[in-house]
């Protein structure tokens, strides 16, 4: 991966995000700003709350502008919403591998009608809608509920069945090799040759398919609060201020153009770096990257 240009650079700038992201208080102190606070004094409400002054009221106090309306610090925002951003999409990631390689497992090491059943699950939970589901679940949830607990689930519950799916075929295809027969001959139970010779060879897949769902879950978390059932205001997320930058779009496009960067700069740098982790973790892509570089011969 350190040989790749486009694997560093996606890794600098998603370790540059979580920085900005932990760092968001210490920056907030830094620049006197508190990402809930209004000023009314910043925006002109005779034109209906435009920011004013030039690029949406950019100062040496407001780096990036006040939000139009509110007044609040952008700059603060943002960072405060890459917070519950990066904390959905990963919470959700671990969630979704820890349901995923559960169900995978039973499957696949299980009883007949144990394998059909969760087979069956399985498919269900691919076919479903997730976002659809996501809406109708996040909508009836009390409201008293952490909006953010709620999204890592919802997402999470949601989207386990690619996860066990791919754990089922993997550990099939394992169960047929040596080191798997020889575990079971020599006793081990079950559980023992699941946590002692499964878990190890099933990382390298499991550990590339997160990588890979990262951003999907970055998308999923900005859906559901771009249509207002995500995390509740004044509580930020680049897909909350995306929703609410709609209509400000003509009189200030630098609201909606950075939390729209952010995300897709988010999401390309994940998904850089997820396919980076793919091919490093097979030996077999690894191989095809070598033929024609002469590296084949030294491999």
């Amino acid at each position: 991966m350190r040989r790749r240009p486009s694997a560093a650079t996606a890794a600098a700038v998603l370790a540059l995000l979580v920085l900005l992201a932990l760092a968001a208080p210490l920056l907030a102190g830094l620049t006197g700003q508190d990402p809930n606070a209004y000023h009314d004094d910043l925006v002109d409400s005779a034109r209906g709350g435009v920011p004013l002054g030039s690029l949406g009221g950019i100062s040496a106090d407001h780096w990036l502008g006040v939000e139009p309306g509110t007044g609040r610090d952008l700059f603060v925002r943002l960072l405060y919403g890459a917070r519950i951003s990066l904390l959905v999409a990963l919470g959700a990631t671990a969630v979704q591998i820890l349901v995923g390689v559960a169900a995978g497992l039973a499957a696949a090491l299980g009883n007949r009608f144990a394998g059909q059943l969760i087979g069956r699950l399985t498919d269900v939970m691919i076919a479903l809608p997730m976002l659809v589901l996501g809406i109708a679940l996040t909508a009836v949830v009390p409201a008293d509920f952490p909006r953010t607990l709620l999204l890592i689930l919802v997402i999470g519950l949601l989207s386990w069945g690619g996860t066990a799916r791919m754990v089922r075929a993997q550990t099939q295809a394992l169960q047929g090799l040596d080191f798997v027969a020889a575990a079971r001959l020599s006793g081990n139970g079950t559980l023992r040759i699941a946590r002692r010779e499964l878990l190890p060879s099933l990382a390298a897949p499991v550990i590339t398919y997160a990588a890979i769902q990262v951003p999907a879950n970055i998308v999923a978390e900005a859906s559901l609060s771009f249509l207002g059932v995500g995390v509740k205001p004044p509580t930020p997320s680049w897909g909350q201020m995306l929703s609410s930058a709609q209509t400000w779009f003509r009189a200030d496009p630098l609201y909606v153009l950075l939390p729209a960067g952010l995300l897709f700069v988010t999401v390309l740098a994940s998904t850089v770096l997820g396919d980076a982790v793919r091919t490093a973790l097979d030996p077999r892509e690894g191989s095809r990257l070598r033929i024609g570089t002469g590296k084949e011969a030294a491999a």
